[in-house]
């Protein structure tokens, strides 16, 4: 794919990989829209890349979605990328009954059901575009090989996973391409807990993520594993009962 002059939407874009990837493709000679729930964090944003388009939205709200879909293709009508990208992270532990399931923020809503709701808004748009299109999922290497400390968060992106491979096959034979991009643990805010943030102090920068979805696009790599994400990948395939149980001992530190 061309991967430049390219109209894109990055959802979670004022932070984390979403940030590092708007810095990556306006470099490259793009125009890049970003959305956030948090105003300050699009504004240090907009700072930090004053060639950004930023839009306050929480894309976990259904009506906020289709908002932003409607804001989107009216100011920017030659759209033609949407990163899924936003996403949280909780430890969820259901022996106490799974409280923060629903509290504050869903894991469901904001890493599944919003990435299956904007492409299902975006794409009959991109399929009128008379140029190449493209739906980027971020989804995880926990998508292959869940952790038990973050079921719901591994659950989502292992969905996400199976819906872009179905989606990429339903638009095969049309302009729009659809792309995977799964990295290993990043060094973001995604990780809420303090279990999580001392692994994510092991984490890989959110440039590296941005440059291997650039690369991905260049060349029409519909899947690419990040790091040390290709060893849960192919762990799933080998042995994944006893590779859960391994990454699983070493996330507790055992």
């Amino acid at each position: 794919m061309q991967t430049t002059k390219n109209t894109i939407l990055i959802t979670g874009g004022s932070t984390g990989i979403g940030l590092a990837m708007a810095e990556t493709f306006v470099k490259a000679g793009n125009e890049v829209l970003i959305c956030g729930r948090r105003e300050s964090k699009l504004l240090e944003a907009k700072r930090k890349v004053p060639q950004l388009h930023t839009r306050i939205c929480d894309i976990a709200n259904k009506s906020e979605r289709e908002e932003l879909y409607r804001w989107t293709t009216s100011e920017f009508p030659h759209i033609n990328m949407l990163f899924n990208n936003a996403g949280i992270q909780k430890e969820i532990d259901f022996l106490t009954g799974a409280p923060g399931l629903y509290d504050d923020e869903s894991e469901i809503e904001t890493n599944l059901a919003a990435s299956i709701h904007l492409s299902a808004l975006f794409i009959p748009y991109f399929l009128q575009q008379k140029k190449e299109c493209a739906v980027v999922n971020i989804t995880s290497g926990l998508a292959f090989v869940p952790l038990k400390i973050v079921p719901v968060y591994c659950a989502t992106k292992a969905g996400l996973h199976s819906f872009t491979m179905s989606l990429r096959s339903q638009l095969a034979k049309t302009n729009v391409h659809v792309f995977e991009i799964a990295p290993p643990i990043v060094k973001t805010e995604l990780h809420r807990e303090a279990k999580a943030r001392k692994q994510s102090q092991r984490g890989i920068p959110a440039s590296t993520v941005a440059k291997a979805a650039l690369k991905a696009l260049k060349n029409n790599q519909y899947e690419t594993i990040v790091g040390q994400a290709k060893v849960l990948k192919g762990a799933s395939r080998i042995a994944p009962g006893f590779f859960h149980h391994l990454l699983n001992k070493v996330a507790a530190g055992q």
